[in-house]
């Protein structure tokens, strides 16, 4: 079974059961035991075992640890700022500077947000998140367009602007070819690269705009309001802003740190995952001296944040294991086999685009299916004369693609815990414009492939 076409099983099974349960949960181990039970012959025991091997590999990776740490730490974040009024004060504050006055400001602010910080996706996401929750609330408009927002936004701008982790990885799979400037590629994949651009378009024409279709157009997203989730009236905004800028500007001393100088070659997991560390007991320190809290009542608060957000932690490492166990079966090798055929020109493009993005949309992931494709990409490239910057960037945008489409991907699941959305409400509602921008994106190759000809 071993990288052919029974290596799709688990993933489409694991979509199919997301969609019909309605619980990612479900899906995700339900497609991690079938990937342990096929690769063992269907032996329930050793199947069983194979499965719990995978899971229990996720909490060995460091950067997986980091990631389920910060995760946690931003539930215990998040609370605090609610508890302490920072939130409201911070809304406050905002009315009375003018700032955000209707839907079509508020909508603006997670986009330009997510726009700013795109040294990681992730980081950018909770930021935008985080501080537009009640915004949206306030004016009526829906978390699941809030999700729509910062997905949009977060992943496509650190795609495009690879000062990140995202352009130091790029950079590594590039390495290796006869490539006099793999800089200059990676710059110049930006101009080629169509369905970020195409997704933020369409982001920053529903914040201007406050129009919205599909799904997203009917769904509501309401937060019910529990005794937990009062918060006091006179707190001040900034027990929400001071935490929110220390995150982002510790992330960016750590990553030049631990990039030596480069901000592209930092750890993004490490920086992040301190970050919020560290503005966390900033925080707790600005609330015992401000008298706000005592000890006992910010554990209370943070164990609560934790508690909130554990659900959609177990979703995020259950599709960390579920991407490492397709991996290992080989169904991305698989998908990528596509590519042996013979394949005209002018749809090289295009079928890369296609083919990154049914990797990614059954994988969950965008770099794994960058890992397999990007070395099939510059050869081709190299063999038929076209740029390789316009093959590697549908391989770019085809992983973002099938990553913001996929109900198991991590950025999916990131968005919708930042958001405060239902996981798979958020992907019901964003699929509609993801499919129309991959359309056009495809068709965008097509036509750009004729000129370079």
């Amino acid at each position: 079974m071993q990288d052919s076409i029974y290596t799709l099983v688990p993933p489409l099974v694991a979509i199919l059961v997301a969609l019909w349960r309605k619980n990612a949960i479900e899906a995700l181990a339900v497609g991690l035991l079938l990937t342990g039970l096929m690769q063992m012959n269907f032996a329930p025991i050793e199947g069983v075992v194979a499965s719990g091997s995978v899971l229990l590999s996720v909490f060995q990776g460091v950067s997986n640890q980091r990631i389920i740490i910060f995760s946690l730490l931003i539930g215990a974040l998040l609370m605090l700022i609610k508890h302490s009024g920072g939130v409201n004060a911070f809304i406050s504050s905002l009315n009375e500077r003018n700032l955000v006055k209707n839907q079509r400001q508020a909508s603006l602010l997670p986009s330009l947000i997510g726009t700013s910080i795109f040294t990681d996706s992730n980081l950018s996401m909770f930021t935008a998140g985080i501080a537009s929750q009640n915004l949206f609330d306030k004016f009526g408009l829906s978390r699941a367009r809030l999700a729509f927002l910062i997905d949009s936004t977060c992943s496509p701008v650190s795609i495009l602007f690879l000062i990140n982790g995202w352009g130091a990885y790029v950079l590594g799979l590039l390495d290796g070819y006869q490539l006099t400037d793999t800089v200059g590629i990676l710059i110049e994949t930006i101009a080629y690269n169509f369905y970020p651009i195409i997704v933020l378009i369409m982001v920053y024409y529903t914040a201007v705009t406050n129009k919205v279709y599909g799904p997203l157009k009917y769904a509501s997203s309401k937060i019910v309001e529990t005794s937990e989730q009062q918060v006091i009236s006179n707190g001040k905004a900034r027990y929400m802003s001071v935490p929110m800028v220390l995150i982002v500007l510790v992330t960016l001393l750590l990553l030049y740190i631990t990039g030596e100088g480069d901000l592209r070659r930092g750890s993004g997991s490490f920086a992040v995952m301190w970050a919020v560390i560290f503005s966390f007991l900033i925080l707790c320190v600005m609330l015992l001296l401000d008298k706000v809290f005592n000890i006992k009542q910010i554990v209370q608060h943070s164990v609560t944040g934790i508690k909130n957000l554990l659900p959609a932690v177990i979703v995020l490492v259950l599709s960390f294991a579920f991407g490492d166990a397709v991996k290992a079966f080989g169904t991305g090798t698989y998908v990528s086999g596509i590519m042996s055929v013979e394949v005209a020109q002018i749809g090289l493009a295009p079928l890369l685009f296609i083919t990154a993005g049914i990797m990614a949309f059954a994988t969950g992931t965008s770099w794994g299916t960058f890992a397999i494709l990007i070395p099939i990409a510059v050869p081709l490239s190299i063999e038929t004369g076209l740029p390789p910057a316009f093959l590697v960037a549908a391989v770019l945008g085809g992983g973002v693609f099938g990553d913001h489409s996929s109900p198991i991907s991590d950025s999916t699941i990131v968005a919708s815990i930042a958001s405060g959305c239902e996981h798979l409400e958020h992907v019901k509602t964003q699929l509609p414009y993801t499919l129309v921008a991959g359309l056009i994106t495809i068709c965008l190759y097509i036509v750009t492939a004729v000129i370079l000809f």
